[in-house]
């Protein structure tokens, strides 16, 4: 009789076990910083495939526009009183977002960034994103080897994404500049560098729009510029189309970073001379499938060897290829841009 009654009462817990380890009854989040930017619409489209395969529930949100620091802090606060088992975050502003991201990690959250890491990067349980240094670099070290002697009396705009000196920001214009050649002052800062053929910095908030104003501004601070770094390829499209109506089109390189379709097809069509292709699908992909372990072992993802992030990887797309630095085509880019 104790026996059966023991089995009984094992069966019985079994059944009572907390409802987040089965994947069917997770709700996992997904903050951005805007639903607009097709970054983020891919980010999305690989966290929701792969939130599908795995039977979670998926709840997304976004800023309303790049910066929004309050819409990321609510969609937090949402997402602990759901009883989510986890939150991506691609933060709007690194050190903001920090308070409510301790909140949820306190409530027992698994937190990841995506993308974005958060500032410090260990208030987040993990960061899955590009090495966004290296891909700036990338595209400096093209830029410098493609202009070879005249690199030495470049005119450098550089078009930021805001003035909060996000670290994603950071690192894609501090790895260009390094990657040109150009000393710098303080890596985790935009702006100190005291070189010369630096014309100046303006910012794009990440947009066409952005880009096209930023690139109105520092071309009346110097109509000579003829090399444009962007923190992304829709401030590309924008930093062009001003080059364009003023006739400069042709007499500037711009390189990027991100990788999507768009911009690589721009790529194809001359309007950028080279980008760092992302891979937001997989950043988001790999996240979901973190957090389902998490809930199942309580084991957290772990970070590349050497860095402190785990590294979902960076390509160089042209096709005007550099010595010494690899790269793919736009057309081998376009069968797997943004992966």
């Amino acid at each position: 009789m104790f026996k059966k009654t023991a089995l009984v009462l094992a069966l019985t817990a079994s059944f009572m076990l907390p409802a987040a380890v089965h994947a069917e009854d997770m709700i996992v989040g997904l903050i951005t910083k805007t639903n607009t930017n097709p970054f983020f619409v891919k980010m999305k489209e690989g966290a929701e495939a792969k939130a599908k395969e795995m039977g979670i529930e998926l709840r997304s949100f976004a800023g309303k526009v790049d910066g929004d620091n309050d819409s990321q802090v609510q969609a937090v606060e949402n997402l602990i009183s759901a009883g989510a088992k986890g939150i991506l975050i691609t933060p709007s502003d690194s050190k903001a977002i920090v308070p409510a991201i301790e909140k949820a990690r306190a409530a027992g959250l698994l937190v990841i960034a995506l993308d974005t890491p958060l500032d410090p990067a260990s208030a987040a349980d993990a960061t899955f994103a590009t090495d966004n240094f290296k891909a700036g670099e990338l595209i400096g070290q093209w830029a410098a080897k493609t202009l070879g002697d005249k690199a030495a009396d470049a005119k450098i705009a550089l078009l930021d994404l805001n003035a909060n000196q996000i670290s994603v920001d950071v690192a894609r214009d501090q790895g260009f500049l390094k990657g040109f050649g150009i000393d710098l002052k303080d890596a985790k800062k935009m702006g100190d560098e005291d070189d010369k053929r630096i014309v100046g910095n303006d910012v794009t908030q990440g947009s066409e729009e952005g880009g096209r104003k930023a690139m109105e501004n520092l071309m009346q601070k110097d109509s000579g510029v003829n090399v444009v770094y962007t923190i992304n390829e829709p401030a590309a499209a924008g930093a062009y189309e001003a080059l364009k109506a003023v006739g400069k089109e042709k007499d500037v390189l711009i390189v990027s970073v991100d990788g999507g379709c768009p911009g690589v097809k721009n790529v194809k069509d001359s309007v950028i001379g080279a980008t760092s292709m992302q891979f937001p699908l997989l950043m988001a992909s790999k996240g979901i499938e973190a957090i389902a372990e998490f809930a199942k072992s309580g084991k957290k993802p772990a970070n590349s060897e050497g860095l402190d992030f785990f590294n979902t990887g960076v390509e160089l797309i042209t096709d005007k290829p550099a010595d010494g630095i690899e790269s793919i085509t736009s057309e081998d880019g376009l069968k797997k841009c943004w992966g």
